[in-house]
């Protein structure tokens, strides 16, 4: 079976935290890589979506140049455990904008997002940077049989303990949402779009 069952926490990071688990993380875990993500977010803003209570994400990204289409499954908060779907292409970042506009997908939340990724217990740890904003960390461990979420869970809370980090409560993760999308990210209207807008503003390959 695949493990396409993200077990996930996130947690604030001040900019001193988000160096101090950089350095620690560059030392005593397993560098994967640095990712540079632009993303559209369409579930936000559909009117039958409620944030909190939504258990469906509909959203394309590009990361590190590579465009992706990607389906997120499951309730989500300070504690999840969603399904991925997700498809890469070879098409451009603004062909996918295109592509979703076209069959109906107009407006969206777009957010920016530098991370650093790192192994460590075996457990995936990113270090994201809201550029000019803020900083949070997200933990995450991959399984395919969803009755194994709760150990899981458990085994990501532990090491994040175990290291110093503050998990949000779903009320405080959800109040951070807002201020992102207040404070940090921005409204997308294909209405005001321009061709190869995505390419010229985020310096993309292609």
């Amino acid at each position: 079976m695949m493990n396409n069952i993200e077990v996930e926490v996130r947690g604030p990071l001040s900019k001193k935290q988000y160096e101090h688990y950089k350095d620690f993380l560059s030392k005593k875990g397993l560098f994967v890589q640095e990712k540079r993500r632009v993303l559209i977010d369409y579930s936000t803003l559909m009117p039958e979506h409620d944030l909190e209570k939504r258990d469906k994400d509909i959203r394309i990204r590009v990361t590190n140049n590579i465009s992706e289409i990607v389906v997120k499954l499951g309730s989500w908060g300070d504690k999840e455990a969603r399904k991925e779907l997700s498809v890469t292409t070879s098409d451009s970042f603004d062909t996918l904008v295109q592509i979703f506009a076209a069959i109906g997908y107009q407006t969206g939340v777009l957010c920016v997002r530098n991370s650093m990724v790192y192994l460590y217990e075996d457990i995936e740890f990113a270090l994201v940077e809201v550029p000019g904003h803020s900083y949070y960390f997200e933990a995450e461990l991959l399984i395919s049989d969803r009755n194994k979420k709760n150990e899981a869970h458990e085994k990501i809370e532990f090491i994040c303990t175990k290291l110093g980090m503050t998990i949000f409560s779903s009320e405080k993760y959800f109040a951070y949402v807002r201020q992102l999308n207040q404070e940090a990210n921005t409204v997308f209207d294909f209405a005001k779009y321009q061709e190869g807008y995505f390419k010229k503003t985020f310096h993309l390959d292609r």
